[in-house]
């Protein structure tokens, strides 16, 4: 039996893989690509929301930021809780929720 290559009877996955010399011409031509900007250059816009720059400015900003080591902060609060000896300040909590609300 003979080894079947099939390697020829499929298109490259990805463009610019193909392994031949010769390149793939443009589908328009310059004319053509000129008509079609003009057609479409009132219909081919993208505009994004305020709010998803805003929030893509933010996580950049988060992602650079150094990460905090709390570790410390949260086993002193656990021993003061397994003691009973940990006491809730409600004007703190009191004025927190104030800020959120209003």
């Amino acid at each position: 039996m003979s080894k079947i290559d099939n390697t020829n009877f499929r298109a490259p996955f990805f463009p610019g893989q193909t392994k031949s010399s010769t390149r793939l011409k443009a589908r328009n031509d310059a004319s053509r690509k000129a008509e079609l900007d003009e057609i479409s250059k009132d219909h081919a816009s993208v505009k994004i929301n305020q709010k998803i720059k805003d929030f893509s400015r933010i996580k950049k900003v988060v992602d650079s930021a150094p990460e905090i080591d709390n570790s410390e902060k949260i086993q002193a609060l656990k021993k003061l809780i397994s003691a009973g000896k940990y006491q809730i300040n409600e004007g703190k909590i009191a004025d927190k929720i104030m800020e959120r609300e209003y």
